[in-house]
């Protein structure tokens, strides 16, 4: 009968315990997912077209071609 007495006592502490893990775990994955975004986007700022050249279809077609 003890087993119960305990279980009960502890269940909110267990369950907050829980809940603290699975928001550090989260905050984890949305760091490293940030990091990985971050990257990416720091690469796609250097791509900027040069207004004063023309858009040619060759351009256009291939754009990777320089």
């Amino acid at each position: 009968m003890g087993i119960h007495y305990d279980y009960k006592s502890t269940k909110s502490a267990k369950l907050m315990e829980k809940q603290a893990k699975r928001e550090k775990k989260l905050a984890e994955r949305k760091a490293k997912r940030l990091a990985k975004e971050g990257i990416k986007k720091e690469s796609d700022k250097d791509k900027v077209l040069d207004s004063s050249k023309p858009i040619t279809l060759d351009f256009l077609t291939n754009p990777d071609k320089e």
